[in-house]
């Protein structure tokens, strides 16, 4: 069995499939199609994070570039962002801090692009902190 082919394509019939294993008596093939299951299911958690990452990113470069443009859809975007990543790594805690210092660069220039393409200009944002990312306190009145 291609464990690795099969839990890319279908986590459901990888799970059906290492039942079979199992009933099957056959514990040692079951225990590598886990491992890929596992590793699957990782590697799946981990593109969500990197996703809401650069979601998140996105909207912070709109509301810095564009202050004329803030909107509540903006701010609802930034904490939705925010609560998604807390609960990915709650679900996930492999998923740490760390993970996302090392996902950081790439995810911020996916969110450029991604900003530039929906306000249709360039933005002069090169760098964004922690602090701007997953503490500031983003409202309509604020002036910058």
């Amino acid at each position: 069995m291609n464990w690795q082919e099969l839990s890319a394509t279908s986590h459901y019939k990888t799970a059906i499939a290492i039942h079979h294993e199992l009933q099957q008596g056959h514990q040692e093939e079951a225990n590598k199609g886990l491992q890929a299951l596992i590793n699957a299911l990782s590697r799946s958690e981990k593109r969500v994070l990197k996703s809401q990452l650069i979601r998140l990113m996105k909207h912070i470069i709109k509301w810095q570039t564009q202050p004329d443009y803030r909107t509540r859809s903006w701010i609802a975007s930034i904490h939705n962002a925010r609560v998604e990543i807390k609960d990915i790594q709650e679900e996930t805690p492999s998923l740490s801090n760390k993970i996302i210092e090392q996902l950081w660069n790439d995810c911020l220039a996916s969110a450029i692009v991604e900003a530039e393409d929906e306000m249709r200009q360039d933005t002069k944002i090169e760098a964004l902190s922690w602090q701007a990312i997953f503490e500031h306190s983003y409202c309509l009145n604020e002036k910058t």
